[in-house]
Parts: structure tokens; sequence; C-alpha cells
């Protein structure tokens, strides 16, 4: 993981003049938070002819150059391999887990985080803000977007407490510069080693640097050797197995910057004489490999350099093993595609034929197909690719929503075996499927849908066809019919005609005292039903008596509702012609003999032709309702 910090351009602007050639070019300084004192920001003006001064020579800070005032805001950008991402579902990029993640990382931290899929497919991560946040926005984002590993450091357990250094602070600020958690043992634990988890890269940061403080308080000797970082692998040995070697010839500890970090300085620590005995035979294999060794620069596409490096790097290593040549690769962030291969000339051709071997030993293809035949592609719960990638498991299929490509990965063999089924299964859809498109007014969507899909289901099982829908939060009108190329137009025309009918729909309300709505409906619905019998294209509906509305409403064909609506009020007319209540007052102790036994005197009825009901208020008069 490879990361760079620059000053904001407004800073970089103000205080140029004062900027050394070393800071515009390098990373920002350990000391970015610096705040200069009151001297040190306005120092005295010199007094003329100050006694003691020297010709030429500065009186007072004033003829010193100005400290540079560092940007407050600072931009760290790294990258995360495809191997190492925690969440791999490129279909919903910018909106699946690693947007929460990010989003609740900017929330929680106050940097603002932008992320950008590589050609690699690889994660591009572009952090800005205060060193503070950045930081702190850095360590939470390995940890939750990386995938993690473990390893063990092993160092003298008086040396524990300077790893931690005062109220912990150099324990935190290591933490955050190599975005690591590390477990320090207790002090009445006899165990000397210290955990780090991580990234593999952050691992070997985070070793490395705690080595170095081991280094500095062990009170025997200590060599700080520079090196070009070119010869390291060299030094190193496959797999780390040369220096290992070293260390227990010498008794000596060799400590060597990890690939990823760029540091040029070898510490060796341990006894005088096991140091000096390391450092000479080091120093060998440096001049042997200075002298014997050439390079060659080669042009190798960018999306294949994933597959030279191998997992975890371990391809370099197998490489370097057989060849004795190092591949030293650019960075996956950068845009370069040049490989130097570092090593003998005659061992070089060996080293290339594997490079290329391993570069095309991964094929990546893309198969063109029409993005709204992708899921007929995928089959009915992914059967279809299901099928293909159990034949070939090393091949990863990747479908990306709303482009009309296919993208296939793994080894040339069966890559080409998956290609060959794939466009077999497109050109039979081809033959056999068709859709098309059609514009429909939002407002109607949720018609066409119907109560719990039933009106859209219905169309779907008729005509065997897949009928897309947008949702409300898309704002669009656009549906889409997917399917057999008979049953595609049928569902169309008829989803156009329910468009139809409903654009000429019409609502009206009618005003209905209560009272009658009972009246209107009439005993289990029987009146109401052959109002609706009537007009079958019009709905009635009543208000839930407990709403107390007197609103009856009317929707469906204009023409309908017309009709519904003048036969209606005229029902109502008649009830309220031939209505009326009376209130008769009747003393209480003859209430039981007028509700009768179980209420049998209070039930409808008709008395000489007349229909009335009894209504039975908590007051001490009863209504008498004729109607």
């Amino acid at each position: 993981m490879s990361s760079v910090a620059v000053l904001t351009p407004e800073s970089f602007a103000e205080h140029r003049s004062g900027l050394k050639d070393q800071e515009i070019t390098g990373c920002v300084p350990e000391d970015e938070a610096y705040i200069p004192t009151y001297l040190e920001a306005f120092p005295p003006l010199p007094e003329k002819g100050a006694p003691g001064e020297k010709a030429g020579e500065p009186a007072s800070a004033w003829g010193s150059k100005i400290r540079p005032i560092k940007a407050s805001v600072i931009t760290q950008v790294f990258h995360v391999p495809l191997e190492e991402r925690r969440y791999k579902d490129n279909s919903q990029f910018g909106e699946g887990e690693e947007a929460k993640v990010c989003l609740d990382i900017m929330q929680r931290t106050g940097a603002h985080i932008e992320l950008s899929l590589a050609k690699d497919q690889g994660l591009s991560i572009m952090v800005t803000g205060k060193l503070d946040s950045v930081m702190k926005a850095r360590k939470e984002i390995v940890a939750r977007l990386q995938t993690q590993a473990s390893a063990t450091v092993a160092i003298p357990k008086e040396h524990h407490r300077f790893v931690i250094g005062k109220n912990g602070e150099k324990l935190q600020e290591l933490e955050l510069k190599t975005a690591t958690k590390i477990a320090i043992p207790r002090p009445d634990d006899p165990s000397a080693n210290i955990r780090i988890t991580g990234t593999k890269e952050g691992i070997e940061k985070a070793r490395h640097e705690i080595l170095l403080i081991s280094a500095e308080q062990d009170k025997r000797a200590v060599e700080r050797l520079s090196l070009e970082k070119a010869f390291h692998p060299f030094i190193a040995g496959a797999h780390n197995r040369l220096v290992q070697e070293l260390s227990q010839e010498t008794g000596a500890r060799i400590s060597i910057p990890p690939p990823s970090l760029p540091k040029d300085e070898i510490v060796i620590t341990g006894e005088k004489e096991a140091v000096a005995l390391a450092l000479s035979r080091i120093r060998a294999i440096y001049d042997d490999k200075k002298r014997k060794t050439t390079t060659i620069s080669v042009e190798v596409k960018k999306s294949q350099h994933k597959y030279i490096i191998g997992p975890k790097g371990n391809t370099l290593q197998e490489i370097l093993e057989a060849t004795g040549v190092s591949v030293e690769m650019p960075p996956l962030d950068s845009g370069s595609e040049t490989i130097i291969l570092r090593g003998e000339p005659d061992k070089l051709g060996p080293a290339l034929t594997q490079v290329y071997a391993k570069a095309k030993s991964v094929m990546v293809v893309e198969v063109t197909a029409p993005a709204w035949l992708h899921r007929f592609i995928i089959g009915k719960k992914g059967q279809n690719i299901g099928r293909i990638t159990q034949q070939l498991p090393r091949v990863h299929i990747e479908f990306t929503d709303g482009e009309e490509r296919i993208s296939l990965e793994g080894p040339t063999e069966e890559v080409e075996q998956a290609q060959a089924q794939i466009q077999e299964i497109i050109k039979d859809l081809l033959v056999r499927m068709d859709y098309t498109e059609v514009i429909i007014d939002q407002r109607f969507h949720r018609h066409l849908i119907g109560k719990n899909g039933a009106n859209i289901n219905r169309i779907k099982e008729q005509y065997k066809v897949s009928v897309r829908i947008p949702q409300d939060s898309e704002r669009s009108g656009l549906v889409r019919i997917e399917g057999d190329p008979k049953g595609v137009q049928l569902a169309r025309r008829e989803l156009i005609e329910m468009v139809q009918r409903m654009e000429n729909e019409r609502t009206k309300d009618l005003i209905v005292e209560q009272k009658f709505h009972r009246t209107i409906i009439g005993q289990k619905g029987e009146k109401i039903k052959e109002v609706r019998d009537k007009f079958p294209e019009v709905i009635i509906n009543f208000p839930d008596p407990s709403q107390k509305s007197d609103i009856v409403q009317l929707r469906g064909p204009k023409n309908e509702v017309e009709k519904c609506a003048k036969f209606l009020q005229k029902i109502i007319a008649d009830l309220i012609e031939n209505s009326f209540s009376l209130s008769v007052p009747i003393f209480k102790q003859f209430h039981k003999n007028i509700i009768g036994k179980g209420g049998a005197n209070i039930k409808k009825r008709h008395l000489k032709g007349i229909q009335y009901r009894l209504y039975i208020p908590t007051q001490i008069c009863y209504e008498l309702c004729l109607s």
C-alpha cells in the first residue's frame, strides 16, 4: 500500500518562497502539525550596528530563512488490491457495503473519502482532511475494507515500554502510521511476542518500526547500512530465507525495510563481532550483485501486473528463487506499465520468459451482450452461470450493470471454454427473446402493479414475460418488457390499454349524510350490490363509520361515473323526501319493556307498511326514526 501526502495549492502558493527543495518533492515531514512560537513567527528587528556582528552575518532570525507554515489539510492516496478487498461485489459499486463503511468513517473522523475502482478491480482510496483525521480514517478504512492478517515479532521484554511510549503515545502513533493493531503483552505476562494485526504491508511496516525501536535501546552494537533499495531482494533472498540464514549464522539481528517502505537503510544489531560479521557478509553480497547484475525493462499491460506479483507477492519470490533475478514492479496505483528485471545477464532470459508466462497465465476477455439480456444469461437463481462456474471453477465471470459487456478472467484455456459457452447462450437468447420499452406516466405505475402486485403478476404469468417498472425514487417513466417476442407485444398492448383507461378515469365525491349510508348499502350489502352490478366499471367507496364522514367516492370511466352519480343522487333524494324523525318522551321504568327480551323489540321491523328503527340513546328520551 503506497501513500502520499501533499500540501494544499493555496498554502503552497502562499509559502512557496520559504519551501526547501526536499520539502516540495518529498512526503510531509513528521512535524506536520508544528506551530511556531511568537518569537519564531515574529522575531525582533536587528539593531543597526549592533556590536559583535560580523560582516555579512545576519543579526537575528530575520536574516535566516523563515520556516514555512505547514498546511493544515493533507491528502493521502492508497490502493487496496483485489485479493485484499473485503467486499468484492462491483455490481453495486458506490452503493454497497464499501460506500456505507466510508460514509460511517467520514462521520466519525471528519475526513473526506473518495473511492474509485482501478482497472485491476483494486480499490483506490483518497482521504483528505486534517492530519489527525486522515490518519484515523486511514486506520479505520484498512481495518474495515481490507482483509486482515496477523504476525508476531519478538523483542526483549524490557524494550516493550519504549514501543508503548509515554502514556501510550508512541504505540498510538505507530498504529496510525502503519494502519495496524498492535497488541503488547501485559507486564506480568512472560511472553516477549508482540502481535500485529492488519494488512500484509501494514504488518511489515509495523514490524520494521518495532525492530528499529528495539535496536535503538539495545546496548550492544548497532550498524546502519545504506544500500540501494533495488539490491535489497538479493540480500533478503527468496522468501527472506537468505537474511534469516545470515542472522542465524552470525547471531546478529538484521532488519531490512519491506518493499512498500521507501527506505535504503538496513539496521544490524547484536554483539560487536556478530554485527561486524553480518555487515561484511551483506556488503559482500551487495558488491557482488552490483558488479555482476544488469537490468532490462519490459512493457506489460497494467491489468496483467497482479498475475506477475501473485498473491501476497509470492510469484515474484518464486521467480527470484528459480532464476536469481529480482523483478521490480511499479506501484499498483501508478499508471506505469514498465517492469524492470535485475540480475545476471545469462539469467535475465529465463526470468523474462517466466514473467511473460505469468502475465499470460491468466486471461481477461470481454463478451458483448445487450445489458437487458444479462439476467437471462445468468438464469433463474444463477443456474446458467452456476453451471459454467462449476465446470470451470477458476474462471471469474463479472456482469457490469448497465454496460453491454461481460468480463471473464482466469486460466487461458478455461476462459476460452467459458467464453464459447456464454456466446452460445447469448446466440440462443437473441433468437427467442425480445424486449420493448414504453413510456408510462409515473402516476399510473402503482395501478399497473395492483394490490400486492396482482395486476403485473397476472400479465407476467399470462404472457410469459418480465416487466420492469422503475421505483418511485428513480423518477422515470420507462417501463421495460422482456421475453418471448409475441408475449412482449401482447403485454405491451395490455399495459397501454390499462393506461388509456386510467387516463379516461374520473373520481367524484358525493355528499351523503352518514345516517343514510346503511340504508343505501342495505342488509348484507344487497342494495349497493345492485348499484355496482348496474355500473360494473365504477368503484364505489363508503367511508368507515368511525370516520364520521359524509363523502362517498366514485371512481371509474368518466361517462359511467356521471351516470352512477345521478342514479345515487336520485336514491338519496327519495330517502330525504320520505324520511322524518321524532322524539317521544318515555318514562324510564318502561325502558325494559320497549327493549324486550334479548333486545327483540328494537330490531328492524315493518309496522303498517312503514319501516322503522329504534335508537336507544343515553338520555331519558328515545328517538323513533321512521323511514
